[in-house]
């Protein structure tokens, strides 16, 4: 989750632009800040609202940014504050929405903007990687009791995100799982937007996934040891996707496809290092040979899960119409997976696997489609 920090400030002034190749007369570079000037709060918000839904977030920003600097006693201030950080956010202007989520936001008190302003300046904070500060601020909003169970969930487990962001796993995963203990407490589960425990559910499996992945195979530690590894390794991928297949149950879409993606890929990844890792020194070549077969077997089932899980995966996203960098992952992996296997039959039988290959799966790849939600939604974050 890197962090894209852009160059603008908060402030209503903008710095001139490069002057382009062919000279045009812009209207809102030459005029600048005169043409704010000659606009009281009303009109300024009015345009800044029409900039807005239009999707010029820049535009938008500039007028929002005027209102709420220089037209201190305006009824309008708040709104165009809160207006102000969400267009600053839309271009990824993170220090810039910070600075106007600030002014607003009260995380122990606060409803309305001021409520939905502490959320925000939170996502700020994770974008601009201060994870501690997004934590301490997410902490205050978790312990609410004033608030909806949705939000209480919420910032709960965007805490946890942060703190596995900042290298804190034990206290991610103590945070994540208290997310998951009060949402279990609920009778009525339809409280809680499953955005929030499908993305608990799926950074426990990444916890779990990063634990998996500090395990090395050496073959140099000798059988014993390696043998050891490998259950360990096993068991750490079979405790993260325990996590993402109940973030897949869970049914948001978004988190389901990114779990059944990660699932697979760590299968596909348990396979490199199967395939890669030499086998032990003290081995004769008897026995280096049993060895290979023997690892050859654990190959073709893993190839064979990840296979099903891929699968399973797209037919999810193409029943909720999800389409998102996760599926077209699902999408290729699958392909390469395919491709694996048969290559493996084709070591035992080159006849049936090469017709496999002129014959592939007759079902077509799941349609285009817009992804549902988005990132622009006022009070749900996408950490």
């Amino acid at each position: 989750m890197a962090c894209l920090l852009a160059a603008l400030s908060g402030c209503a002034t903008l710095k001139p632009r490069p002057p382009p190749t062919v000279v045009k007369f812009e209207p809102e570079v030459v005029t600048g800040d005169l043409e704010l000037e000659k606009l009281n709060d009303e009109e300024l918000f009015a345009q800044g609202s029409s900039a807005y839904a239009a999707n010029d977030w820049k535009q938008a920003a500039r007028y929002f940014d005027r209102l709420a600097d220089f037209h201190q006693d305006s009824k309008h201030r708040r709104s165009a504050l809160y207006n102000a950080g969400l267009a600053h956010e839309r271009l990824e202007a993170w220090d810039a929405a910070r600075e106007r989520f600030a002014e607003l936001a009260d995380a122990a008190r606060g409803q309305g903007d001021a409520l939905d302003a502490a959320y925000r300046l939170a996502e700020t904070l994770y974008h601009l990687q201060r994870f501690d500060e997004a934590a301490a601020l997410l902490t205050t909003l978790a312990e609410r009791t004033d608030v909806s169970w949705n939000k209480r969930i919420e910032a709960q487990v965007q805490k946890g995100v942060c703190e596995l962001e900042a290298g804190k796993t034990d206290a991610a995963e103590a945070t994540l799982r208290k997310a998951m203990a009060w949402h279990q407490t609920l009778t009525d589960k339809d409280e809680v937007d499953d955005y929030f425990p499908g993305q608990a559910q799926f950074f426990l499996g990444e916890i779990y996934r990063l634990h998996y992945e500090t395990i090395v195979l050496d073959p140099e530690k000798g059988t014993d040891a390696l043998a050891q590894d490998l259950e360990y390794k096993a068991e750490l991928l079979l405790s993260a996707q325990g996590h993402y297949l109940r973030a897949i149950r869970l049914g948001n879409g978004y988190w389901a496809t990114a779990s059944g993606q990660r699932v697979g890929g760590m299968y596909e990844n348990f396979y490199d290092h199967l395939i890669n890792t030499p086998a032990p020194r003290e081995l004769n070549q008897e026995e280096s040979e049993a060895y290979r077969q023997e690892l050859r077997k654990k190959i073709r089932v893993l190839i064979t899960k990840a296979i099903n899980i891929y699968e399973r995966t797209l037919e999810a996203a193409e029943r909720i119409g999800a389409q998102n960098n996760f599926v077209e992952r699902t999408r290729e992996s699958l392909r390469k997976m395919k491709e694996l296997l048969v290559a493996d039959a084709q070591q035992d039988d080159p006849a049936p696997a090469a017709a496999a290959a002129e014959h592939p799966d007759p079902r077509p790849a799941p349609p285009a489609a817009a992804p549902k939600g988005g990132k622009g939604r006022p009070t749900q974050r996408k950490f």
